[in-house]
């Protein structure tokens, strides 16, 4: 399907759309022009000066918020419900006067108004999002949260080539990855989550040349590969997949995201892995989450040299031996989940960690800890090797 993007074909039919769609919105008045302080009355006491010319705003009129207006237009046309009436005021050409709809001067020209952003979080709004989104070409927010769109993005979004932001989480969007999101120049901030997308998450989304800085992938049907060459090339913030398929092994190059990792959750993923020594490199780390896995092997020492760690949770994996007392004495250490391991010792610093849930391991004379029988039949398990890559090598029993 031809997009509605190029003037020729939208713009030139803009006076006949505008006959028939504005009718039941007239009259509407004109934004007043913001009173200029060279205007006011003068002192009957002083003498007149010249008056100065009035400061007037941007004009509403426009090509681009013509185009942007016949995108409202299409857009409402395929709402189907709204309950808190957040479009109920889309009507008249003066879309900069819309709920949640924000204008300011093109940075191409600063003369000219255009539609910056779009915030409909929380709206509770049902439909889908048309192809004609793509005319909103110098958005660069674009929140959409907390609604029941369906569908996909549409592919025409690849014309916002201002857009930084893009939240469309809690949503009820499906299909697969809008491969478009990677081309994307100024896309930083990703978010995904709650919705049901599947299939493959491109390795370009971690990569170094989109740059995003967080990504927020959670609870979708995504399938994620970890390798040196797509998670770990990242240059991100924040990386959340939380409650999708990963596959892979949590590599040894997961320390070169040291310069600007700060959270990455992982928990029920199903990675089946080690935890590779080289995570201490990452000594901006806050949030470290890998619980709900199959992670096996000991906690290495090096998490002890985390020093900006807030949140550690591994519970509910396979781990086991000792936990590093370096740990308990990271310095901001707030929150530290053990449990539903086989750890079997914990040093007495870890009491002094604000939340802590050390249940169900091994630890001998600790409340809440698992029975003998599971400890004793665990122990005579094959033990679990970590290869070079990270991943569980079991050898066969002797």
């Amino acid at each position: 399907m031809q997009l509605l993007l190029s003037k020729p074909r939208t713009l030139q039919l803009f006076p006949i759309f505008l006959c028939f769609l504005l009718l039941p919105c007239l009259p509407q008045p004109l934004p007043s022009p913001s009173p200029s302080p060279s205007s006011s009355a003068p002192s009957s006491s002083s003498p007149s000066p010249s008056p100065a010319p009035p400061s007037l705003p941007l004009s509403p009129f426009n090509d681009r918020l013509e185009a942007a207006y016949v995108a409202f237009q299409a857009w409402k046309h395929v709402i189907t419900e709204d309950p808190k009436n957040l479009t109920k005021d889309w009507c008249g050409p003066f879309v900069c006067n819309y709920t949640g709809v924000y204008c300011a001067a093109a940075p191409d020209d600063p003369h000219i108004l255009t539609v910056a952003g779009v915030d409909l979080n929380h709206g509770d709004i049902a439909g889908c999002l048309p192809d004609h989104l793509g005319l909103l070409a110098d958005v660069a927010l674009l929140h959409l949260n907390s609604n029941r769109f369906r569908g996909t993005l549409p592919p025409s979004m690849q014309h916002m080539r201002l857009l930084f932001e893009l939240d469309v989480s809690n949503n009820l969007l499906a299909g697969a990855f809008p491969a478009f999101l990677t081309s994307l120049p100024k896309l930083k901030f990703l978010d995904l989550r709650f919705n049901g997308f599947d299939g493959e998450l491109p390795d370009a989304v971690f990569g170094r040349q989109l740059g995003l800085d967080a990504i927020f992938a959670n609870n979708n049907r995504f399938n994620v590969s970890l390798s040196s060459e797509s998670l770990t090339n990242s240059t991100a913030s924040v990386i959340v997949l939380a409650n999708t398929r990963v596959a892979g092994c949590l590599p040894p190059s997961i320390g070169d995201m040291a310069d600007t990792l700060v959270e990455l959750i992982l928990l029920n993923t199903s990675i089946s892995s080690c935890i590779p020594p080289e995570i201490g490199k990452l000594k901006k780390l806050k949030v470290l989450d890998l619980s709900h896995n199959d992670l096996a092997g000991e906690l290495p020492d090096s998490v002890g040299d985390m020093e900006s760690l807030e949140v550690l949770n591994v519970g509910y994996n396979m781990l086991a031996g000792e936990v590093p007392e370096a740990i308990c004495e990271l310095p901001r250490l707030r929150n530290l989940t053990i449990a539903g391991n086989y750890f079997c010792d914990e040093p007495v610093s870890c009491l002094h960690v604000p939340l802590r849930d050390d249940r169900m391991n091994c630890i001998p004379d600790w409340p809440h800890q698992r029975s003998p029988e599971e400890c004793i039949a665990f122990a005579h398990r094959p033990p679990a090797h970590c290869a070079a890559d990270g991943c569980i090598v079991v050898l066969p029993p002797p």
